[in-house]
């Protein structure tokens, strides 16, 4: 008993940092006979493929329901549009700079099934734009089907946010019993997640120590060259994507990020976009001088929708997986993989861990099946051994475009209060 409290009580990414050296130490030690202990990661992977579904399901459906039609003025077209095109640019320059260091590349990896969980017969990027829509929509999430599974989600989640603001009071009362269940069920899933996480350790653990078991110490320079490239991608979007919005609305880059970096460094030591937006709030008020009619709109926004960090974090680590497995992803699922990217990046909750589950949705829009014993499997495991180094980034990330595009909003509607960006000079608390 004393051991489970312990166990409990010591933090997560403790935990899971302890699980991940334990596993690799154990795998080297043991080689090959360390395959006893691949139950313990199988069941870990089974239970992540377990809470995919409903996760994207329920947080796309509250998110789009939570972009109200009629606050989507002005404000909320810029925010969103920009957003977007942020979202867009930074899953590109993921797969840009993965392409570049080819993270995985020279890998071995083969589950107990093979590759397993591969679909050769990959469709072009015309034919996936068209399968979008789904003809059974409960069936494409039974399948599994993740874009057809996202684009009824978004469909109606956008129908609950009309129905939302109707007049009529029956239509409005009944949209928001709906909104209710279904960000109860939201939730209830995040909840279930936190459970899940709680045995990570466990099954990192085993996983790791399979991989390393089979590949020795060079399964060392893959997973260095994979948090190499998150990063350096994720410093080009600061000082490229950001640095260049900033002073396309003639804001200095180099002020705004002194004056948010409580903000930045909150989200990369908390790792949750969600849990630091009191603190965005605060920032976006007295150190960036940005009217209260802009943030209380945008940041909240950003919260739900911007996830740039998370774009890149996985175009690199979709690179990085087929690498691996020797499946180099084509141009046409690259494609797909920011299709996918964008789109879930409306869902995805702003908690710690949230963008190793989108992961696995991606690697499966592009026919890689995370299935227990498979080499996709191991590969992923490696990358959620590490995950929360990389989300301690990626948040950070995070949270630099809400402010970015709050900012750039509320200089092109004149709500920024220029005054504050003077030294010396903040608005009262």
């Amino acid at each position: 008993m004393k051991l489970l409290r312990f166990y409990f009580k010591t933090n997560l990414l403790l935990r899971i940092l302890i699980g991940l050296s334990a596993g690799a130490v154990a795998g080297l030690i043991f080689g090959p006979s360390i395959q006893c202990v691949s139950p313990l990661g199988d069941i870990f992977v089974r239970l992540l493929k377990l809470i995919v579904m409903p996760v994207v399901v329920f947080t796309l459906i509250v998110g789009a329901a939570s972009i109200h039609p009629a606050r989507l003025g002005k404000v909320g077209v810029k925010a969103l549009l920009l957003y977007t095109i942020t979202t867009a640019f930074a899953v590109a320059l993921g797969l840009l700079v993965g392409n570049v260091f080819k993270p995985g590349l020279g890998m071995t990896l083969a589950g107990a099934g093979g590759a397993g969980g591969l679909k050769t017969d990959t469709p072009s990027l015309l034919q996936t734009i068209l399968e979008i829509v789904p003809l059974n929509p409960f069936k494409s999430i039974t399948d599994g089907n993740m874009l057809q599974t996202i684009f009824f989600a978004i469909l109606f989640g956008m129908g609950v946010a009309y129905l939302r603001e109707s007049e009529d009071q029956r239509i409005r009362n009944a949209a928001n019993t709906v909104f209710a269940f279904f960000d109860g069920c939201a939730e209830v899933m995040y909840k279930v997640v936190n459970w899940i996480l709680e045995y990570a350790p466990i099954g990192v653990f085993a996983l790791i120590a399979v991989v390393f078991g089979e590949q020795g110490p060079e399964a060392f320079g893959p997973l260095g060259m994979v948090t190499l490239s998150v990063y350096a991608a994720l410093l080009l979007h600061l000082g490229l994507s950001y640095s260049g919005l900033l002073l396309l609305f003639r804001v200095p880059p180099f002020k705004f990020f002194i004056q948010a970096k409580q903000a930045i460094i909150t989200a990369f030591v908390t790792r949750s976009s969600g849990g630091t937006l009191p603190v965005s709030m605060d920032v976006a008020e007295k150190q960036l001088g940005i009217s209260k009619g802009v943030y209380s709109f945008t940041l909240p926004l950003g919260a739900t929708i911007n996830m740039d960090g998370t774009a890149i974090y996985q175009g690199v680590c979709v690179l990085f997986i087929g690498f691996a497995v020797g499946a180099p992803l084509t141009f046409s699922q690259q494609m797909t993989v920011i299709l996918t990217a964008v789109l879930a990046s409306i869902g995805t909750a702003g908690v710690p861990g949230s963008g190793a589950i989108m992961l696995m949705m991606v690697l499966n829009s592009v026919g890689m099946a995370v299935e227990p014993g498979t080499a996709v499997a191991m590969a992923y495991s490696m990358i959620f051994g590490i995950d929360a180094l990389l989300d301690m980034g990626r948040t950070a990330l995070n949270v630099t475009g809400d402010l970015a595009v709050t900012c750039a909003v509320a200089k092109a509607e004149g709500e920024l209060d220029e005054g504050c960006w003077q030294e010396g000079e903040r608005r009262p608390a």
